[in-house]
């Protein structure tokens, strides 16, 4: 291989060997993916409501329930080979949330489970909810200030 001289040769080179990605297919899988996972959270729902648990409970019971689907398929390996094939059609926030928990404590639950597990276990959450929770409080400090009562 000869030495690329320039920015323009390196970018050919690299589009050269960069393999085109199937967009449409990966849309699709995504597309339908997350219906499905919607789907079985519509189910638990609907569930929940003959059997006359309250609606602000049966939400609840699908949270949960979804969490510990996608946290158990993570712990199997299947949600990371869903993720493959679905893509962003797999985080769908509570699903991806819990894989991006329970894949990192999986990952160095050699190390022990306080500093592998419980070290690890919010590298990828942590962030989210550090700034999660702070911009909540800033926005709830602001609605208190300005009293954006109806």
């Amino acid at each position: 291989m000869e030495p690329l001289d320039t920015k323009n040769d390196y970018q050919k080179y690299v589009e050269q060997k960069t393999p085109n990605s199937p967009i449409l297919k990966n849309c699709f899988n995504a597309f339908w993916v997350g219906g499905f996972i919607c789907a079985i959270g519509q189910l638990i729902w609907e569930t929940c409501k003959i059997n006359g648990i309250d609606t602000q409970i049966s939400t609840t019971i699908v949270s949960i329930i979804l969490i510990f689907i996608s946290a158990f398929l993570t712990t199997l390996n299947v949600f990371n080979k869903i993720g493959k094939f679905a893509g962003a059609g797999s985080l769908i926030p509570i699903t991806g949330f819990a894989n991006s928990i329970v894949s990192p404590a999986m990952e160095y639950k050699s190390e022990g489970y306080v500093m592998g597990v419980g070290g690890k276990m919010f590298t990828v959450a942590g962030p989210v909810l550090v700034y999660g929770i702070s911009v909540s409080i800033i926005i709830g400090i602001i609605y208190m200030i300005f009293g954006f009562v109806q």
